[in-house]
């Protein structure tokens, strides 16, 4: 069983601000690299519409020297068109082997990596690339949160409130990872804690679609049908076409509510 994670918040585009900050050199050197970071915003914009497409011109990319920015373009093609371990196995090899311009890169590539590993269904080699990336950045709020989402994955949810516990005294205010923690203590069965986690959640953010979905199903294994009802109908409204809006869907014609 999985907890909720926040829909759109899991970007496998990490680097690309970063790249684009980052590039050296001066006058025609310097010129050269702004081209290839246009390039490189181009290629993974296209990842994003139209992957095939990315990955045929990330790969020509790649032959022409395009370097450690095309062979990124190529994976996040790869991701997104479901082409999961493959993606993994060429984000990890791309992390250990970057030219010294890009090795502040590599944790990002990794936390990248270990996403690609999880969505592939190999949670071990997920787990094992996110515990050995922490511990060269133990506060790394992002991949704290990935591990958390690889444990209760596998229904390990103490572990995963463990991680949690963590990110929130990096990043208190942070109400999506309130939920996850909410999500996990539900699983537990631990409703109080549960609660008290969501409502803070939806104190810092009141219109979060899965702090409401996760209020309404506490209200619901706690017998306030009403109240689970108004939540679930909020998240319809305020974030149709989401996932978090079909799953509220499912649970209003569970209770016999139709949704207009």
């Amino acid at each position: 069983m999985r907890l909720s994670a926040k829909p759109g918040s899991r970007t496998w585009v990490l680097l690309l601000a970063a790249a684009l900050a980052a590039w050296p050199g001066g006058g025609a050197a310097q010129n050269a690299d702004i081209e290839q970071a246009a390039q490189y915003q181009a290629c993974m914009d296209l990842a994003d519409t139209a992957p095939d497409e990315a990955l045929e011109a990330a790969e020509t990319w790649v032959d022409l020297g395009g370097s450690d920015p095309a062979r990124h373009c190529a994976a996040v093609a790869l991701m997104r068109l479901g082409h999961y371990e493959a993606a993994g196995q060429e984000l990890e090899t791309l992390a250990g082997s970057l030219e010294p311009n890009y090795t502040f890169l590599q944790i990002p590539l990794l936390i990248q990596a270990a996403q690609a590993w999880l969505a592939a269904g190999n949670v071990e080699r997920a787990y094992a690339v996110q515990t050995a990336t922490l511990a060269r950045e133990p506060n790394n709020i992002e991949l704290l949160v990935d591990r958390a989402m690889t444990t209760a994955g596998i229904g390990n949810f103490t572990a995963a409130i463990a991680d949690l516990d963590r990110a929130l005294s990096h990043a208190p205010n942070r109400a999506d990872i309130r939920v996850l923690r909410a999500s996990a203590y539900r699983f537990l069965d631990e409703r109080e804690a549960a609660l008290a986690d969501v409502e803070a959640a939806l104190a810092l953010d009141p219109r979060n679609p899965e702090g409401l979905l996760e209020r309404g199903n506490l209200r619901r294994l706690n017998g306030n049908d009403a109240g689970a009802r108004d939540d679930w109908l909020l998240v319809t409204r305020v974030a149709p076409d989401t996932p978090a809006a079909a799953a509220a869907q499912a649970n209003l014609a569970k209770l016999d509510v139709k949704v207009e």
